[in-house]
Parts: C-alpha cells; sequence; structure tokens
C-alpha cells in the first residue's frame, strides 16, 4: 500500500529538514546495529583575539572517531601542532571504547601528514574535483585490530 508523499527539491540548508533526516536514518541503523553511542568530539585552535582560527571538528559513534574537518592556519603548520591535536583526538576516542578512525582528503591536502601517523588509504574517488581524487583513510586505535 502506497503512503501519501510529496518530493521537494530545494537548494535551501533548513536545519530542521536536515535533523528530520538524520532522526529517520539514525532510528533505523540503531535498529540493525544497536546504539551508536555518538559523541561530538572537537579540538578549537583560538588566535590572540579568541576567535577560533582552526580546529579539528568530527565524531566518535560505532567504536570509531570520524574526522569530518581538520585545519590549521598556514602560520601554525610545521610546528607539531596538527600531530598534538590528532593524537589529542585519538586519545580521546579510545578513551570513549573507539578501536579505529577514519577520515576523508583531498589529493592536495594532507594525505601524507595523515600517513606518517599510521593512516592507510582503503579508498580513492577521483576526479572529486576534477584533476584529483578524494582519498578515505583509516587506522586502528588498538594494535593489530585492522
Amino acid at each position: 500500500m502506497s503512503v501519501p508523499h510529496t518530493l521537494v527539491l530545494t537548494d535551501v540548508a533548513d536545519r530542521a529538514v536536515h535533523d528530520a533526516i538524520l532522526g529517520s536514518l539514525v532510528a533505523y541503523n540503531e535498529s540493525r546495529a544497536g546504539p551508536n553511542n555518538g559523541r561530538p568530539l572537537v579540538l578549537e585552535v583560538r588566535g590572540e583575539s579568541g576567535a577560533v582560527i582552526g580546529g579539528l571538528w568530527g565524531y566518535t559513534s560505532f567504536g570509531w572517531l570520524f574526522t569530518e574537518l581538520f585545519v590549521l592556519p598556514a602560520s601554525l603548520r610545521g610546528q607539531g601542532i596538527g600531530a598534538r591535536m590528532l593524537h589529542m583526538a585519538e586519545t580521546e576516542a579510545r578513551a570513549r571504547g573507539c578501536h579505529s578512525a577514519w577520515l576523508d582528503t583531498f589529493e592536495f591536502q594532507a594525505r601524507a601528514f595523515y600517513e606518517k601517523f599510521g593512516y592507510e588509504c582503503f579508498g580513492e574517488l577521483p576526479n572529486y574535483p576534477r584533476g584529483y581524487s578524494r582519498f578515505f583513510m583509516k587506522k586502528s586505535l588498538i594494535d593489530g585490530l585492522l
């Protein structure tokens, strides 16, 4: 039996619509895989004025740390700050019971940086954006797991 419905295509990013879609997806996923125990994990980098100038934005869920955003201003790169941030995020993820971490990065971004800290590429999306690849990377947070 068909349920009455309407399809709406828009380019408006309404947070309430996002949350409604996400809520339905989370409910379905948890009905199959159990509670995801999702929590945000955020590291802020603040400048002299106190304004956010970079940071790491991600979350832990289903035993994994996902790093969605990670950026440092060019003036702070090469000083070990990024390494310290990655270590802090992974340490917190382990404390939350995570066994692994994953992220994605563009070819012109930081693949070599992540590889230096044990991440390995498990997927590539070529020509995203055109002329470059997007790499999907993972790392075990527990020795010998992956």
